[in-house]
């Protein structure tokens, strides 16, 4: 059939390259232009590269326009994928094609619909994440489920191990989906909107810790947020301090959240959750913190006496917002 894709980043470059490898012609390439936020320049394999190497048409748009829906009815294309594509296509351009349009999204929807999804999913401490592939309507995410793909969440996986898991499914889930397509085979389900879930794009202020949050919950905030994503952090001082590596403590703790508790062998006890004055939660162990001029420490190295606060703003900052 005659593809046409849109596409961003290594999700769409490798999404691209499955194509390339199989029996389909993809005919025309709609991709965005470089980022420059942290979440687009992480995995940044550029889509654009890939298809000028293989002599393919390219168009690089932030928003699609009425120059992208001219160029998409002139490919007279069987279908259209969009694989990572950060804005809203209109339906003058997802009708177009004899098929209409494919979305192979990185979530088991109708949950984590929208951005960040691995990321999302890992600091709620989903149990899988995955890739679907459903037909694209007008809203977002939402349209009849095709095929989808699950992968385990483990215990100290990453959010860049996640991507590792699920990346290698790009490409035979939208092959195989592109075969339902074509033949009129499988069942289209459609998605159940009680169960539906919407995140939006993520920011720095996503990664500010929360003393208040459970200690389970902070550990999945800092596994979803370690390298190379923007890490979680706190203040201690006034500086801003980044978390590597935590894990839950086998003690409860009582007193204020933030309060820096007590060592634990190389690691550091951090007062946390809700109500921590009753002193029902586990404190979370720092393990692995990194300053802002890159000096990456065991916790116990950096916090060379107990007491004083993590606070999740600079103090000034606290006493500004107070006032």
């Amino acid at each position: 059939m005659k593809v046409v894709l849109f596409a961003y980043q290594t999700w769409g470059h490798r999404l691209l390259d499955a194509l390339l490898h199989s029996r389909h012609e993809v005919v025309l390439v709609v991709t965005h232009p470089p980022g420059e936020d942290a979440y687009t320049t992480i995995w940044s394999d550029s889509v654009q590269g890939l298809a000028e190497q293989h002599e393919i048409p390219v168009l690089v748009k932030r928003l699609p326009d009425a120059e992208a829906e001219r160029r998409v009815r002139e490919a007279q294309a069987d279908v259209l994928v969009a694989c990572n594509w950060r804005t809203w296509i209109p339906p003058g351009i997802f009708n177009a094609p004899r098929l209409g349009t494919l979305n192979v999204h990185d979530s088991l929807l109708p949950k984590y619909a929208g951005f960040a999804p691995l990321v999302w999913a890992l600091i709620n401490g989903e149990p899988e994440v995955g890739i679907t592939a459903h037909i694209m309507d007008e809203e977002l995410d939402r349209g009849a489920i095709i095929l989808q793909e699950r992968v385990t969440v483990e215990p100290t996986d990453t959010t860049a191990d996640l991507f590792h898991k699920t990346l290698p499914l790009f490409g035979p889930i939208t092959l195989d989906a592109l075969e339902h397509m074509e033949h009129g085979t499988g069942e289209r389900i459609a998605q159940d909107r009680a169960q539906a879930t919407f995140f939006h794009k993520r920011a720095a202020e996503d990664s500010r810790i929360d003393w208040t949050w459970p200690a389970e919950d902070l550990v999945n905030l800092i596994r979803a947020q370690a390298d190379p994503y923007p890490n979680a952090y706190a203040y201690h001082d006034g500086e801003r301090l980044r978390v590597q590596a935590a894990t839950v403590s086998c003690n409860r703790c009582g007193g204020t959240a933030g309060r820096i508790f007590a060592g634990d062998g190389d690691g550091v006890i951090v007062v946390c959750g809700p109500q921590p004055h009753r002193g029902a939660n586990r404190g979370l162990v720092l393990q692995r913190v990194r300053t802002d001029d890159d000096r990456e420490l065991a916790a116990g190295e950096y916090f060379e006496r107990m007491g004083g606060y993590l606070t999740s703003h600079p103090v000034a900052d606290r006493v500004r917002q107070a006032v």
